[in-house]
């Protein structure tokens, strides 16, 4: 301590700083309406001219701008571009105060509208809710502004509950709304259902008969393309998504599955893929078909089975699945009668010359570990060869018509032991179930539960056993639909067939044939589609002479 009494001094503001207070204050305005309708947008040009005269007519502010959503959800700031580049402005110390008509307006969730409101308070800006009469500086202002941002976040909430309990009564009743900008082929019609672009089905046809007889989906993309032929955009290039979507939509044989995704809350907006966590419904035979149910099925399948193919090399596939490859008709056909595993085409070059085989894709990978004796073939006379099985049956159609159908009676026989049928189990469960009502009544009146428990255990198990003998019947059903579509599909590729000998080609071979064996390096076991087995010898080319 010196002994002195310490001394202040007040320092009067300068004449500079005296302007700084009393220049005008750069106030922003924001509005936003959460739908397109044409109410809602004369709602929100209201919005702007108000703002406009209220800012514009008050001498001490100045406008710093109007930011304005329209037709965007309140839920989500960052999906608001003019919401985002006024914080932006805020935050490059551009604008003091924020206009705005309440608290929904200015977000729905709760968790945005305190923390932009933070942000904005720590730099000094304030942001005046008109309808609640809240300035987010004032001391009290962030437990109003919580409450009421809980109540516009209560109220988004029951309005997309709202929404969403319609649109599922609406799917209850089998109504369906389609983008027809993205649905190819069909178009609104005059009565509001799809109505089928006659040019476009006849595209949507060929795909899908492409698609059966063995080309993959890169090969269906390049082949439009080459033909100038539009998507739904009015676009030359197709995408494979396009085309996967056109195999696997319903809506192409006639039906409309609803509610295949949903939202989990109004709030992150984010969509989920129904994989039975909400019931779907399938509106059968809603709108005119492209194609028929049984190609569409037919589709399906086989889309499952590319999906499900097994590669025949861990080493070239570590998850143990293959892409489908169509370029050839063999590459999915011939196999290693010693291992099982497929055979791949190489090309071989020596000296100038190419010479193409097809080898072992065990031996290729692992040479003789597993697979030890596989003969490589030459290209030349092992299409020869098949081609040879081929024509040996192809010379009597009419005979081998009828063995394929009896193939077929076979695959389809009854099981034995079934005297059951799907009707018979139907009308045995409804008479179960009355019972079981009868017996619960009756257990009631008389309040002695006990007394009814072995006769609903007997009845609860019968029924039990009777589902199941169902599902099993119905999964036989299905199997056995399939394999009569198989054979019916061979019978017809035959009886087709212009001349008594074919020559080759890689759509008819995917047709006819199923599976070719290898059994050495001079002999083949070729298996058509229908259960037909032809054992071929292999001709080397002087042995064709």
């Amino acid at each position: 301590m010196t002994g002195t009494a310490p001394q202040v001094i007040t320092i009067q503001p300068t004449r500079g700083q005296a302007q700084a207070v009393r220049r005008q204050l750069r106030v922003a305005a924001y509005c936003r309406v959460s739908t397109d309708d044409e109410e809602q947008l004369t709602s929100y040009e209201a919005q702007q001219a108000y703002y406009t005269d209220k800012i514009m007519g008050n001498r001490e502010w100045t406008m710093a701008g109007i930011f304005a959503d329209g037709g965007l959800t309140g839920t989500s700031a960052r999906k608001r571009p003019e919401f985002m580049k006024m914080i932006r402005q805020c935050k490059n110390r551009k604008i003091d105060i924020i206009l705005t008509k309440s608290i929904s307006r200015f977000a729905r969730n709760t968790v945005d509208c305190l923390n932009y409101i933070r942000i904005l308070k720590e730099q000094g800006i304030a942001v005046i809710f008109e309808k609640e009469n809240i300035n987010t500086l004032e001391t009290d202002s962030e437990i109003l502004i919580t409450m009421m941002g809980a109540f516009a976040q209560a109220e988004s909430e029951s309005i997309s509950a709202n929404v969403r309990w319609g649109k599922r009564q609406a799917m209850r009743e089998g109504k369906a709304a389609f983008q027809y900008k993205k649905l190819y082929a069909f178009e609104r019609g005059e009565d509001g259902n799809p109505k089928v672009i006659p040019a476009q089905a006849e595209v949507v046809r060929r795909i899908y008969e492409q698609f059966l007889t063995g080309a993959s989906l890169r090969m269906i993309k390049d082949a439009l393309e080459s033909e100038g032929v539009l998507n739904a955009a009015g676009e030359k290039e197709w995408t494979i998504t396009a085309i996967r979507g056109i195999l696997t939509s319903e809506k192409y044989c006639g039906d409309v599955l609803l509610q295949k995704t949903f939202r989990s809350d109004c709030i992150s907006r984010k969509t989920i893929r129904n994989t039975g966590q909400l019931p779907m419904y399938l509106v059968r035979n809603h709108h005119e078909a492209i194609v028929d149910r049984r190609t569409y099925d037919a589709a399906q399948a086989e889309m499952a089975r590319r999906k499900a193919a097994k590669s025949p090399s861990r080493k070239c596939a570590p998850t143990g699945l293959t892409s489908y490859a169509s370029k050839y008709a063999l590459s999915e056909r011939l196999v290693c009668g010693e291992c099982g595993t497929l055979y791949r085409r190489c090309t071989w070059a020596r000296k100038g010359e190419k010479r193409i085989v097809w080898r072992c894709v065990s031996r290729l990978d692992y040479g003789t570990k597993y697979c030890h004796d596989s003969p490589t073939l030459d290209e030349a006379p092992l299409k020869q060869a098949i081609l040879d099985a081929v024509n040996s049956v192809m010379s009597d159609k009419d005979e081998l018509v009828q063995r394929i159908a009896s193939v077929m009676e076979r695959e389809l026989i009854p099981l034995p032991g079934e005297s059951m049928s799907l009707a018979d189990i139907e009308r045995r469960l409804q008479v179960l179930d009355q019972q079981t009502q009868e017996l619960v009544m009756h257990a009631a009146q008389e309040g002695d539960a006990q007394k009814y428990a072995p006769q609903l255990k007997s009845i609860m198990d019968e029924a039990a056993k009777l589902k199941e003998k169902r599902v099993f019947l119905e999964e036989q059903c299905r199997s056995n639909a399939a394999a009569a579509h198989r054979i019916e599909d061979a019978a017809s590729a035959m009886e087709c067939g212009q001349a008594e000998k074919i020559e080759w080609d890689e759509t008819l071979i995917r047709q006819l044939v199923d599976t070719v064996k290898v059994v050495s390096a001079n002999k083949i076991v070729v298996y058509l589609r229908g259960g037909i087995e032809i054992e071929q010898d292999i001709l080397m080319p002087k042995q064709l002479n």
